[in-house]
């Protein structure tokens, strides 16, 4: 008669994958990641932060499609492959929206592309500016499935690029949020008295600034960009990673575990590091998944305001901000795509975290 037994890690992977919500969101937020990833291998517009723009053809609907000519660029760069993936080609050709164009006597003459019905302006060009004189495979027909944005730019294009702020931004804040409370909540749960109430104090003091206000100051101080709102909200998100810390080891080191390490001898450190975390992380993986969700949310919020992602970067509140008087003049889903993006990614989160919790409860 053989008998299995499985360990906690195990028993809780399979509570999580009997939640259809917990799985679903898990493989959205993999696909999303992957996506992130491997954007501007993805993107039809693989231009540095998808910045290719087109003003004749500016808050275009979505599928619509235009012949496009593309004018080689005479700059010549030395770009690694890997550069190209992470931060998309710095040596693009020239596109040119037409509505028509000719050939003969070894020029191509084209007619720039002129929306409401206007004619575009008429230019000529030597066919010795292509290859072989050959400009067939330079004037295509392009598609942009989510439309263009107020600048022409490539609005599929922006998505994706601008996916990476959100996941940058959850992984980064997240991350110094960890640190920075495991760190304080535990030297508060664990050592107690002064020390519990020195931190305890920071704790409230920061608590009681509104999030979004104490961004705010922490990113004009630091200044405007990528890296300082990062920095910024990790900063703020540091106090519920504290008190859930602290809390844990208040309980967890009344514990029999505990008492035994203390009489082998061993430091503060290692009983901290060693024994409580490692049985204290179920909370803590919760709460990170929410703080994941709530730092997307601040970074939107930022961008919204203009004080986030600077431009030409794409981000996702950024894009919300251009385009929301659009929702009253007819072009709502400029600002609708980017606005849904953001939901379906918060919502994912705070699914796997609600899986996540009910998956590492012990009492159910």
């Amino acid at each position: 008669m053989s008998k299995t037994s499985d360990s906690l890690t195990q028993l809780a992977l399979r509570k999580f994958k009997k939640n259809f919500w917990g799985v679903l969101s898990f493989w959205l937020i993999v696909s999303i990641g992957l996506m992130a990833l491997f954007a501007y291998a993805i993107a039809p517009d693989d231009s540095q932060n998808a910045n290719q723009m087109h003003l004749s053809i500016h808050s275009q609907r979505p599928g619509f499609s235009v012949k496009m000519l593309y004018l080689p660029s005479d700059i010549k760069t030395n770009q690694s492959v890997f550069s190209k993936l992470l931060f998309g080609k710095t040596n693009n050709p020239i596109e040119v929206p037409i509505s028509e164009y000719t050939a003969d006597n070894n020029q191509l003459s084209y007619t720039e592309y002129a929306s409401d019905g206007l004619i575009g302006v008429r230019k000529t060009i030597d066919l010795s500016a292509f290859p072989n004189n050959d400009y067939t495979p330079y004037v295509k027909q392009k598609t942009f499935l989510f439309g263009t944005d107020k600048y022409g730019r490539d609005l599929l294009s922006r998505i994706l690029i601008g996916s990476r702020i959100s996941f940058s931004i959850g992984f980064i804040a997240v991350l110094i949020s960890l640190v920075i409370g495991i760190i304080m909540g535990s030297m508060a749960g664990y050592y107690g008295g002064k020390v519990d109430a020195f931190i305890m104090w920071i704790i409230n003091v920061t608590w009681s600034i509104p999030t979004l206000l104490l961004v705010i100051a922490i990113t004009l101080a630091l200044g405007k960009g990528f890296w300082q709102v990062f920095i910024a909200v990790g900063l703020t998100m540091w106090v519920e990673v504290a008190r859930v810390v602290r809390g844990q080891i208040i309980s967890a080191k009344e514990m029999q575990y505990v008492t035994a390490a203390r009489a082998l001898g061993f430091n503060d450190y290692r009983i901290i590091a060693k024994h409580i975390l490692p049985n204290i992380m179920a909370p803590i993986i919760v709460i990170s998944a929410a703080n994941f969700a709530a730092a997307i949310l601040i970074e939107s919020g930022l961008s919204f305001l203009g004080i986030g992602a600077q431009p030409p970067m794409a981000s996702w509140g950024a894009m919300i901000k251009d385009h929301y008087n659009y929702i009253i003049l007819g072009k709502p889903y400029l600002a609708m795509i980017p606005g849904l993006c953001i939901m379906i990614l918060v919502m994912s989160f705070m699914l796997i975290g609600n899986a996540l919790r009910d998956a590492l409860d012990v009492k159910s």
